[in-house]
């Protein structure tokens, strides 16, 4: 129970800060409600559920502005549904990372001169594990920092033994279902990392290197030859075809006959193949089906030999020539330099431009390379996927992103999912000592003697698992029948392929699984029901953040320096379904005053008693009053449906520009009238301040928790915002006729500012009027108030009118007369009033000149002429507003 001192608005007020200093209470904030219990999921609840699965980050990694973002949203999303009543889950983890991860131990061990080989297998992976226990994680802490109230109780890391049972379980499934097979197949290699490597993990950039181009067959022109260009000329040494259209006129009398290989001897066929573009160069291609993705695919459609002429670590090797043992790039300058020798380089192109992939861990070329794999067959799997989608039964928003899924499950290629890793999921794959292969679940043992495959699983193997196997699937677990399926997925539009899809297939694979259907009358099931796809981040130029651009933030240094709820509100502000959002420090500070607005509105409220409680009936309410409410409301139904749609700047924008435009910059101000009222209205004006208060602080808490949960408990003396309800419709009609005597007033207020203004009148300056017509404007209740806001005195017994202006409201014309008089300093006004004129005479005298000139208006788009007439215009106004002003003072 709360004391009588405690209970007073003003007492709430002394307790809060001066000013509102983030780094001084948002840890001790946030540990408070960990150890609440709020953030906390109960499975035995009576409440609806709803859940969110944190994509999990890679343990090596800390939070940059794509996670900020995320996390953002996500919470925002999870606040506002526990405030509705929802039993909220939302589950943090980690990915084990498995390429990263292991990358930074070796380097670490590299430091003492030693590799993985010199510790063994077991050593190693123990070594990996020291190092998350000890190194890994940080981005916790930096989720704390940000805010994000998720259930830590239900912490999982993609290494887990429980999800490491999950990854056995599935495997097990598909491969009895014959959806996992081995085989040899072009993958993207990692020489320096000497592992496969995902397509998430390769970045294309534009590289400085050479074309050349060479003759196969005879040097004598009159004899059969072909020419062909590369960019990788060391690739020939694979070469086992040159392709060309089978229409292209040129080359009809060189299909099917051979050509002698000019370093290996062999002889190289030519075929004909519709993949050739006949316009493109000679019309000619070498084809290295070992180690191009197309000249695979072609090398498969003719039954070609497929030469894997390179190592795991880049190195020639198997050609039979003196290239053999060097170095790929080193080879490159070698076979150049030999083909030359010979009077095989027809041309040389350098530099040459173009595309190439690298790898995002290491920084090397990609190597496509033919290896023995494991993968995943997914024609099945990705239609369900897909089907899931045309059905209804998961929603991406914003829908416009439906044709870029549809486009790539409805073409997915069968998945590489093995890795040649020591950390990671190891494939459950056995071998007998007579070449039997057996898979074995986590159930079961393989036979003594036998011997496991040496590879692990792609990282994304593991997480396309994420949305169930955190629940305890393949068990049956509370948390699974309350759950699951997971009530949507905010993620970035640039991994809804490679992340995305995975869960999606991996969700509809099992969701025939009695643990999964139990309950919920058998039907097929998705791992989400609504994906939110939002854009990426860019710099306040637009350009998008990276390393090599130097234009990343940091988010930690926003926090520290603005605070966790502005980073926050600048980033749900300019998140909208799909689409990009720049951001800069502009957008920080802009977010941080809005913070310190909203701070010192409330405790100004406080300060005179704002408390919030029943409201009066309507009819003992102020024009203000019911204006106010009513619009609380319509922004609150606003607000509500831009986060049903997932647009979450939309919500922002609208509780941004209630809460300074509306809240703060109007009403505010006019409670000052009614304050200093009779004590009825005093208090039903404290009563109205309070509820509007309480459901603004309520409605922004979600993006904003912090300085919300710290005004609204000062505010309210409740316990924690967290908890505290989801403002309700009031079910009650807008007052249409008051909104707009307050919009009058408004515009009244408004125009009376800018004439004082272009009076010469000093903002503070206070000015005797006489207001004419207010009462039949409907005015007479808001007559304080206009004469408060505008700076205006009552006209004593000597007042002379010396100004005046008229203003048309939707009542009546209102007339405003003021003695000026010794207000203001002409000489200083005249000066003033001088450089102004002076600007807009050379505004007027530029765009005239401009709009005279045809050269000019014969190039010039319509857009810009329109401009430029538009600017004309307003200067030419402003120079007979202020010639006439000071016409008005000559005789002053």
């Amino acid at each position: 129970m709360t004391s009588a001192a405690s209970d007073n608005p003003r007492n709430r007020a002394d307790a809060l800060p001066k000013s509102w200093n983030p780094s001084e209470v948002e840890a001790e904030m946030y540990e408070r409600w960990v150890a609440a219990g709020y953030f906390a999921a109960d499975t035995a609840s009576a409440k609806p559920g709803y859940s969110i699965v944190l994509p999990p980050p890679n343990v090596t990694g800390s939070l940059h502005m794509g996670h900020a973002l995320d996390h953002t949203l996500m919470d925002t999303l999870s606040r506002r549904k526990r405030m509705q009543g929802y039993e909220v889950l939302w589950l943090p983890g980690m990915d084990h990372a498995g390429i990263a991860t292991q990358t930074i131990v070796e380097k670490q061990l590299a430091v003492d001169g030693k590799t993985k080989e010199d510790f063994g297998r077991e050593l190693f992976i123990e070594k990996v594990w020291d190092w998350k226990r000890e190194s890994g994680g940080q981005i916790q802490w930096q989720m704390r920092a940000l805010g994000d109230g998720v259930d830590w109780s239900h912490d999982r890391f993609t290494m887990d033994d429980g999800l490491s049972r999950a990854v056995q379980t599935i495997f097990k499934r598909l491969y009895d279902a014959g959806l996992i097979y081995r085989a040899e197949r072009l993958v993207n290699w990692s020489p320096e990392l000497r592992t496969a490597i995902s397509d998430i993990e390769v970045k294309f950039e534009d590289v400085e290197g050479e074309l050349v181009s060479l003759r196969y067959g005879s040097l004598e022109d009159d004899e059969p030859h072909v020419i062909v260009a590369t960019t990788r000329v060391e690739t020939m040494l694979g070469d086992t075809a040159v392709a060309v259209h089978p229409e292209d006129p040129r080359y009809q009398d060189l299909i099917g006959t051979t050509l002698e290989h000019p370093i290996t001897g062999r002889q190289i066929p030519i075929i004909a193949d519709d993949y050739v573009d006949p316009e493109f160069g000679t019309g000619a291609v070498k084809i290295t089906p070992a180690h191009d993705p197309n000249d695979f695919e072609m090398g498969l459609r003719h039954n070609l030999p497929m030469p894997n002429i390179m190592d795991e670590r880049g190195r020639i090797t198997g050609t039979g020539t003196e290239f053999d043992g060097l170095d790929r790039f080193e080879a490159r300058v070698k076979v150049r330099e030999r083909l030359a020798s010979e009077g095989r380089i027809v041309a040389e192109k350098r530099p040459y431009l173009h595309s190439v992939g690298h790898s995002e861990r290491s920084g090397e070329a990609i190597e496509p390379r033919l290896s023995m794999q494991w993968w995943v067959k997914v024609e099945s799997l990705a239609k369900a996927a897909g089907d899931a989608v045309r059905n209804g039964d998961t929603v991406i928003h914003p829908t416009s992103q439906e044709p870029r899924w549809f486009e790539w499950v409805d073409n997915m290629h069968d998945w590489c999912i093995s890795r040649q890793l020591w950390w990671g999921h190891r494939i459950p794959i056995w071998y007998g000592p007579e070449g039997e292969v057996v898979c074995v679940g986590p159930d079961e043992t393989a036979p003594e003697g036998w011997v496991q495959d040496p590879d692990v699983l792609d990282t994304w193997f593991s997480s396309g698992l994420w949305p169930f196997s955190t629940m305890g699937w393949p068990d049956s677990t509370e948390e699974l029948q309350k759950f699951y399926p997971t009530s949507v997925l905010v993620t970035g539009y640039d991994i809804l392929f490679f992340w995305v899809a995975r869960m999606m297939m991996f969700g509809t694979f099992v969701s025939d699984d009695h643990v999964l259907t139990a309950g919920k009358g058998g039907a097929k099931q998705v791992p989400f029901q609504d994906v939110f796809l939002h854009g990426l981040i860019r710099d306040q130029y637009g350009k998008k953040m990276s390393k090599s651009r130097g234009n990343g933030i940091d988010p930690l240094d926003w926090i520290n320096a603005y605070g966790a709820d502005a980073l926050r509100f600048t980033l749900a502000r300019g998140a909208q379904p799909g689409g990009d959002l720049s951001v800069g420090e502009s957008h920080a500070l802009a977010s941080r005053s809005f913070v310190t607005k909203l701070f010192n509105a409330t405790k100004f409220a406080l300060m005179n008693g704002a408390k919030p409680g029943v409201l009066p009936d309507r009819a003992e309410l102020t024009d203000a009053d019911r204006w106010i409410v009513d619009r609380l409301e319509q922004v609150r139904a606003e607000v509500d449906s831009a986060f049903d749609a997932y647009e979450f700047g939309k919500a922002c924008e609208a509780l941004y520009h209630f809460a300074w435009d509306e809240l703060c910059d109007w009403y505010l101000e006019l409670t000052k009238v009614q304050f200093a009222a009779d004590g009825a209205r005093a208090e039903s004006t404290s009563i109205v301040l309070g509820n509007v208060l309480d459901s603004v602080l309520r409605l922004l808490h979600p993006v904003i928790p912090f300085v919300t949960e710290s005004l609204w408990r000062a505010l309210t003396g409740g316990e924690s915002v967290v908890i505290a309800a989801w403002p309700a419709a009031t079910g009650v009609a807008a007052d249409a006729a008051a909104a707009q005597r307050v919009s009058d007033g408004q515009r009244l207020i408004t125009e009376i500012r800018r004439f004082r203004s272009d009076q010469g009148l000093a903002d503070k300056q206070k000015v005797a009027a006489k207001l004419i017509g207010l009462d039949a404007a409907g005015l007479t209740e808001l007559h304080d108030s206009v004469t408060n806001l505008a700076r205006l005195t009552e006209p004593g017994t000597d007042f002379a009118a010396t100004a005046s202006l008229e203003v048309r409201l939707s009542a009546a014309t209102v007339t405003v007369e003021l003695d000026t008089s010794g207000a203001v300093d002409l000489d200083a006004e005249r000066r003033r009033l001088e450089k102004d004129l002076a600007a807009a005479e050379k505004e007027l005298a530029t765009t005239t000149a401009k709009l005279g000139n045809e050269a000019f208006l014969a190039k010039a788009p319509d857009q810009v002429v329109d401009k430029i007439k538009g600017r004309r215009d307003v200067a030419e106004a402003e120079v007979a507003r202020i010639g006439a002003r000071l016409a008005e003072l000559s005789g002053k």
